[in-house]
C-alpha cells in the first residue's frame, strides 16, 4: 500500500483519457447505451440506490476491483461514478494504468445525479 502511494506520487497517471461529464451529459450518454457503467462505491451504498444498469465494483477492494476490470474490454468506453467524485477519480487512475483508453467520470458523483 505504501509502495503504491509512493509510485503514484512519483509517476502520476496522465488523466488525458478521463473526461469528467456533467450529470446531464452523463445521462444522455448512458441513455444511448454504453458498454460499461461502474459504480465504485461500497456494496452497502450501492444497495441504497444506484444508476440503473450499473455494475458495483467497490474501489476499496483494490485487488478485486482490478481483477474484475481485467475482464473488461480496454477499447470500450467506461463510465463510472461514486458518491462525490473522489473514489471515481482514484478508479480512473487505476483504469488508465491498466490500459483503458476512454473513461468518463460523473462530475460530483451520484450526489449530483438526483
Amino acid at each position: 500500500m505504501i509502495l503504491q502511494a509512493i509510485r503514484e506520487m512519483l509517476f502520476p497517471a496522465k488523466m488525458d483519457n478521463v473526461k469528467v461529464l456533467s450529470p446531464e451529459v452523463f445521462k444522455s450518454r448512458i441513455a444511448s447505451g454504453v458498454p460499461v457503467l461502474l459504480d465504485v462505491r461500497t456494496q452497502r451504498e450501492f444497495k441504497q440506490g444506484h444508476i440503473e444498469g450499473a455494475r458495483n465494483l467497490d474501489i476499496f477492494h483494490t485487488g478485486k476491483f482490478q481483477s474484475q476490470c481485467e475482464l473488461l474490454n480496454r477499447d470500450q468506453p467506461v463510465y463510472l461514478y461514486c458518491r462525490s467524485g473522489n473514489r471515481s477519480r482514484k478508479a480512473s487512475r487505476i483504469l488508465i494504468r491498466m490500459g483503458f483508453r476512454e473513461i468518463y467520470d460523473l462530475k460530483g458523483g451520484i450526489l449530483n445525479w438526483y
